[in-house]
């Protein structure tokens, strides 16, 4: 196979990051090659098989790490830990963090994208990554990857994360009278490899932004973020002595309203009674 000048510096490039050196170059190479570069091609590869290959064998590593490190997880706690590790945003991040962004090759339609459509890209290639090294260099290739740059994320504190962060938000914000909703404010991407960007409301006050791949997705993202960041909107999550103290002022604040209102009344009705008077005077 005759190489690019591109492919050749990033199929180098990649193997440094990955610190494995390939016998059989083809599958790394596929592993970061983004179907928009195989457009109009006859030899068509790419990380979309690989992808396929790797979500398993990813979740099957994940899922064996977990067993063994948390002795006391039921099935439930484990599949969130499971889940929250192998989420889109999660080998999104992991696969940023360790530079994969400057090895994928695109082709001429991706040109010019940045970063804003880089999201599932970047989860495809770490889970596609994850199938080479099992091609090359069997489970253990694939695990001692996985290990180093996703299992250190791993924590007991994932396990105690809502499966369904959207009911989870709802049920908080709802202690204070505030329904979320959720709005698709942008697509990123050609239509093969969309990215989905939600947001958060309450009412008209935007909160946190999630993306995914799906608009479930985003909008999965979107409360998680908006759950973490309850603070930093509202003021909740805090102590429950500091939220006594809020409930207390505003029932007062409610109170000196309500006050507020019925000397208004009564002065109003005093002043119709004195004109009334002056009227039949």
């Amino acid at each position: 196979m005759i190489l690019t000048e591109e492919q050749e510096q990033k199929l180098a490039r990649a193997q440094e990051i990955l610190d494995y050196r390939f016998d059989s170059e083809h599958l790394l190479l596929s592993a970061i090659t983004h179907p928009s570069a195989t457009e109009g091609k006859s030899v068509k590869y790419s990380y979309e098989r690989l992808e396929f290959l790797g979500d398993s064998i990813l979740g099957a590593i994940v899922a064996a790490i977990a067993f063994h490190r948390f002795h006391d997880l039921d099935e439930g706690g484990l599949t969130r830990i499971k889940v929250a590790l192998v989420s889109g945003a999660s080998l999104s991040d992991v696969a940023d963090r360790l530079g994969f962004a400057d090895v994928i090759v695109f082709g001429s339609s991706e040109t010019g994208t940045g970063k804003r459509g880089l999201h599932s890209a970047l989860e495809n290639v770490y889970e596609a990554v994850v199938a080479a090294l099992y091609l090359d260099g069997g489970i253990g290739a694939a695990q001692e990857f996985v290990e180093r740059t996703l299992i250190p994320r791993m924590s007991l504190d994932m396990a105690r994360e809502p499966e369904n962060p959207k009911s989870a938000l709802q049920e908080k914000l709802q202690e204070d009278g505030i329904t979320p909703t959720y709005k698709l404010v942008e697509t990123q991407g050609p239509p093969h490899d969309r990215t989905f960007v939600a947001q958060v409301f309450a009412g008209t006050q935007g909160l946190a932004r999630g993306t995914g791949r799906t608009k479930k997705e985003a909008e999965s993202q979107a409360a998680k973020s908006t759950l973490a960041r309850l603070g930093e909107f509202f003021g909740l999550g805090v102590d429950e002595e500091t939220r006594a103290e809020k409930a207390e002022a505003a029932k007062l604040a409610k109170a000196e309203k309500a006050a507020a209102r019925a000397e208004e009344k009564a002065r109003k009705k005093s002043e119709r009674a004195q004109a009334k008077q002056r009227k039949q005077g």
